[in-house]
């Protein structure tokens, strides 16, 4: 099946480089894939993937290894950010 995959901020640095200027990548995965082996070859650093949403609902930290993606899912990922 296929998902779009938008890493944000300084995360695009794990994505290849053709797809650091857009942020986007569009991947095929198996059937039944979780959130957690969508961006497991990535080698994401857990402390940086915070906040994860799925078609635009939140997807909190503990339902992340169970939650399954389905064909053309959208699955975005921010680090923390801090500001003033």
């Amino acid at each position: 099946m296929n998902i779009t995959l938008k890493l944000f901020a300084t995360l695009t640095d794990y994505l290849p480089a053709d797809s650091r200027y857009t942020n986007i990548v569009e991947l095929e995965v198996a059937d039944g894939a979780t959130i957690t082996q969508v961006i497991e070859p990535y080698h994401l650093p857990s402390a940086l993937v915070h906040l994860v949403l799925v078609n635009g609902r939140y997807v909190a930290a503990d339902q992340r290894a169970s939650e399954v993606l389905a064909q053309g899912d959208v699955l975005a990922i921010w680090p923390p950010i801090a500001g003033g």
